[in-house]
């Protein structure tokens, strides 16, 4: 059975998105409507990417790799008339009822690794007619007038690169995310696909389904802020894109099946910057956390989810973060460690995801190289570094973490 119950432990199968069509069609005129700050040079992103899938599989870890479960889930029809369902409705702005057929009848048409890639990297105008092969005839689309050959029916999923925000596992279930932003929205169903008709997953019986995708909109919780630190416990952020209602939705679900004791739920400014939880504080080691240097760690608000009466947690207010951690795990204290070094060099490395760590095992993480001062002070601290490049994979505001959805890993 799938499951992950620490940040910690052995690392042994996450998932993973390569770079392909979905970030070749980022440019400079859409890049702010589909969250990148910048373009990427797609070769170079996909070598780095691929270094990354590398250093994980030679550390042990089975890397599955998000497209190709797409592809081989959309073999089934069931599966295809699941997502077209929900993708092609016919109350999206963009699309109507005539737009939506056609374009199902062009999407159903094509085979598994072709369906896969256009469900990630998006379907123009131009590509519908060609598929076709001649314009559509009777019951015209107003939508499809309207659009230049370019235009996109589906826009790309540029973000799937990170795929811990859409998709996180939480001890023995799996929370399927709604997402905050538009242009994350469709990542969504793209997951529900795979846990539903998958076969490595449908036939996974006993993992619980925490959060269903869009039932629980608009509230709204990202994997970026949840971080599970074992002995029952599950931090999670409270910024940008994770709202209260989430956050008591999710606690509410893990103590109801016991597979939690405590949510503790952490306040962050709500910034581009520090978007989401593993910006700003990852887990290390058994008893450390990395945090930015920019947040003082005594300043940080908190409060502490358990068990209440019926639907409804008990929610305390607690007097130190760090303090309340280091109690959820039985530990007399918790490391944090931070970087000293000016606010310039502090605010550069926290934009490059000096924070966004992914740990392959206790005291042993997968960092940018970029980030020299963090990684440097981690080593002093004991902190095993394994370095990648990150270039061009990091445009997206993303780290290690980001790009990693672990869906087995041990207790600490």
């Amino acid at each position: 059975m799938f499951h992950v119950n620490s940040e910690v432990g052995a690392l042994k199968q996450v998932v993973l998105h390569e770079p392909g069509l979905d970030l070749e069609r980022l440019t400079p005129g859409n890049k702010d409507e589909l969250l990148f700050d910048d373009v990427v040079w797609v070769s170079r992103a996909r070598e780095e990417h691929q270094a990354f899938q590398q250093l994980l599989r030679d550390r042990g870890v089975t890397v599955h790799l998000l497209r190709d479960l797409l592809a081989e889930t959309v073999k089934g029809e069931e599966a295809v008339v699941f997502v077209l369902d929900r993708i092609l409705d016919d109350r999206q702005p963009h699309l109507g009822a005539a737009l939506g057929r056609i374009t199902e009848r062009v999407l159903t048409a094509m085979g598994p690794d072709e369906l896969a890639t256009h469900l990630l990297g998006g379907l123009n105008k131009r590509e519908l007619v060609e598929a076709l092969g001649e314009r559509p005839h009777g019951g015209r689309s107003l939508g499809l007038d309207l659009l230049a050959d370019d235009d996109f029916i589906l826009p790309p999923l540029p973000n799937s690169l990170f795929t811990r925000d859409t998709s996180c596992w939480v001890y023995d279930g799996v929370s399927v995310n709604p997402m905050m932003k538009a242009g994350r929205k469709r990542e969504t169903v793209n997951y529900e696909t795979i846990y539903n008709f998958h076969p490595m997953f449908a036939e996974n019986g006993g993992a619980h389904r925490w959060i269903d995708g869009e039932a629980m909109a608009p509230a709204s919780i990202e994997g970026g802020d949840v971080e599970v630190i074992g002995n029952g416990t599950v931090v999670v952020g409270l910024g940008e894109r994770t709202t209260p209602a989430g956050v008591e939705i999710l606690a509410r679900c893990l103590f109801q099946a016991g597979s939690a004791r405590r949510v503790i739920a952490v306040e962050l400014p709500k910034a581009r910057a520090l978007m989401h939880l593993d910006t700003v504080m990852t887990m290390v080691d058994r008893d450390a956390f990395t945090l930015f240097a920019g947040l003082d760690r005594r300043a940080l608000r908190s409060w502490t989810l358990t068990p209440g009466t019926g639907q409804v947690p008990d929610v305390t207010e607690n007097k130190d973060f760090f303090a309340e951690i280091g109690a959820a795990l039985g530990l007399d204290t918790v490391r944090v460690l931070q970087t000293e070094q000016d606010s310039y060099r502090s605010e550069r490395e926290q934009w490059n995801d000096g924070c966004n760590l992914l740990a392959v095992a206790p005291g042993s993480v997968i960092a940018y190289e970029v980030n020299e001062n963090s990684n440097r002070m981690l080593e002093e601290n004991g902190i095993e570094v394994l370095r990648i490049r990150g270039d061009q994979l990091g445009r997206g505001r993303g780290g290690p973490r980001c790009m990693s959805c672990p869906v087995e890993r041990d207790a600490a």
